[in-house]
């Protein structure tokens, strides 16, 4: 009796056993079948990544492509309309006006040019900064000039402020940059026989350029998303110009760079104010 209670024993061992080798070989099969399948879609996700990297970087290529090339047409009506407009004294009222536009559509697209081409450098990382050293209240008051006879085609007033000389050491092209972006964008959204105040000032810790205009003003809700890329605020442009939206995104870049910040003052109906700050030693 003992015997056959050992045998069944043994038995009922061995077929719980067997039902676990059984149960393991099958979970292993699973478990090797979702591996192939994970490596499939693992092989196919690389593809695709491959795929969208290709794609990327042919988009990128073709807009930089497309940018410079579109450089030269623009720089030319621009350089046409200058001379144009340094012999315009017979020109009649009608034909001065549309002199005006076609040098602010020139300007303007020239601007955008610029700004795609600059970001794809930031975004590429190959901005090398070029220091040099030089007085920025000259720098500054020769691109408020240039930007002073676009005011007035609109009919506005800029005021520029300044103190003495300001020594600093920094990239010419790509401060400059930052400051054309920050009056190209006042200029852009001042109404008619409005002020535009630009002012350039120093201590012994910072650097400080400013400029504020009579325009609609920038609401809360736009303010939170001003220096993101390709951002279309409320406002529109006053005279129709164009706007890429990459403007103040390359702006708040350069300046991040030369360890600064920049900043935004604004209500609704009472303008905007942006304050380019700069240590006086830049890295």
């Amino acid at each position: 009796m003992l015997e056959i209670l050992l045998i069944g024993l043994n038995l009922l061992v061995l077929i719980v056993l067997l039902r676990a080798l059984v149960k393991t070989r099958k979970q292993a099969m699973l478990m090797k079948l979702q591996s192939q399948e994970i490596q499939k879609q693992i092989k196919e996700l690389e593809q695709r990544n491959d795929d969208l990297q290709k794609l990327n970087q042919e988009k990128v290529q073709l807009i930089s492509l497309v940018s410079h090339d579109l450089k030269g047409p623009f720089n030319r009506i621009f350089a046409l309309t200058q001379l144009m407009n340094s012999s315009s004294e017979n020109f009649s009222k009608e034909q001065k006006e549309y002199l005006g536009k076609i040098h602010q559509i020139a300007v303007d697209g020239l601007g955008m040019v610029r700004n795609i081409l600059d970001s794809r450098k930031l975004d590429d990382k190959v901005v090398e900064p070029n220091q040099v050293e030089f007085d920025l209240s000259i720098f500054v008051s020769s691109i408020v000039k240039n930007y002073q006879t676009l005011a007035e085609k609109k009919k506005i007033e800029m005021v520029f402020e300044q103190g003495g000389p300001i020594l600093i050491k920094a990239d010419k092209l790509y401060l400059g940059r930052a400051i054309e972006n920050l009056l190209s964008n006042a200029v852009k959204f001042s109404p008619e026989n409005k002020k535009i105040f630009v002012c350039l000032g120093s201590s012994s810790q910072s650097i400080e350029f400013s400029v504020k205009d009579e325009g609609p003003g920038i609401s809360n809700e736009d303010q939170l998303k001003l220096f993101q890329r390709f951002q279309q605020l409320t406002a529109q442009p006053t005279g129709g110009e164009s706007s890429s939206g990459l403007g103040l995104f390359i702006v708040k870049t350069i300046v991040d760079k030369m360890g600064g910040e920049v900043l935004c003052e604004s209500e609704i109906g009472h303008g905007a104010k942006f304050i380019l700050r700069l240590p006086s030693k830049i890295p």
